[in-house]
């Protein structure tokens, strides 16, 4: 699919595949009535809504990227790899993918227990209503929660009962990031770091010398457009992105209702011609480093 080069994109959305409130195709749709070329689909550990977002996005005249977004082992905040232009029947990634998802069902399972026992009546099946696909995920308690008029707010259940350290949170098992990096480009795909501030380390050395080490490891990006940053941020991120031959990609995160948070490509100065650098980097297979 032809693009313009300075039509904007939103590089990191999510579907009910994972815990975003649209499914893939009133995801497209949405793309397409705020006037984006293209989007990713980056749903948490599953590839399960691409398929369908392409076909809508062919039928709507949005270029859809195959896409995925893994959680990587990182302190002392988080690490989120980003994987673009991924072959999504790709049997190693698809077998990883697999198993985080009955991680993930047993962690939800401990949440479950957690709450009971601080008193809070919930079940799984109770939750599972609030999950418009297959995968069952933190937005989804917080909004039981919300309904059941055990918080107020989507923000005020993880920040008391379901964030890392929160009454209810249950660590959540992780990749290392250059087994995630290596399992993307099996997988054929470019591997970004997301929303570099989560990392929590500043914007010095410390938060270079982690850059560096991921590139030694491979990766490809960074996500130097995000809601979260502000100008400084962003100007440091594209800065290191230069310094080390990375591409500098940007999204959302889009979620939709199940998070508060901005609207699918609101306020990115992102262009397809970001798409583009990415599919030569992958057509090439990845030049070197400079």
């Amino acid at each position: 699919m032809h693009i313009d080069p300075e039509c904007p994109v939103d590089l990191h959305t999510h579907t009910t595949a994972s815990d975003g409130s649209l499914s893939p195709e009133d995801l497209v749709d949405l793309a397409r009535k705020g006037g984006l070329c293209a989007i990713a689909v980056t749903d948490h550990d599953t590839t399960d809504g691409v398929i369908r977002a392409i076909e809508a996005g062919q039928r709507a005249g949005v270029m859809v990227i195959p896409a995925v977004e893994i959680s990587s082992q990182h302190k002392p905040g988080s690490m989120h790899i980003l994987g673009y232009f991924i072959d999504t029947g790709e049997p190693r990634l698809q077998n990883t993918l697999a198993e985080m998802v009955r991680n993930r069902d047993r962690r939800n399972l401990g949440i479950v227990e957690r709450l009971n026992n601080l008193g809070v009546q919930i079940t799984l099946e109770e939750v599972c209503g609030y999950a418009g696909g297959d995968v069952l995920g933190r937005p989804h308690f917080a909004r039981a929660l919300v309904e059941k008029g055990v918080v107020s707010t989507i923000q005020e259940a993880f920040d008391q009962y379901l964030d890392a350290g929160a009454a209810a949170g249950v660590p959540k098992e992780k990749l290392p990031p250059e087994l995630v990096i290596d399992m993307i480009h099996g997988a054929g795909g470019l591997a970004v770091l997301a929303h570099p501030y989560q990392l929590r380390l500043g914007d010095g050395e410390e938060l270079e010398s982690r850059v560096r080490r991921l590139c030694d490891q491979g990766l490809d990006g960074i996500e130097c457009y995000y809601p979260e940053h502000s100008e400084a941020q962003t100007a440091i991120y594209r800065s290191l992105a230069a310094r080390y031959g990375l591409v500098s990609t940007g999204g959302t995160d889009f979620h939709g209702s199940s998070k508060n948070q901005s609207r699918l490509g609101l306020q990115l100065p992102l262009q397809a011609s970001c798409v583009l650098e990415l599919a030569t980097r992958r057509a090439r297979g990845k030049p070197p480093r400079f």
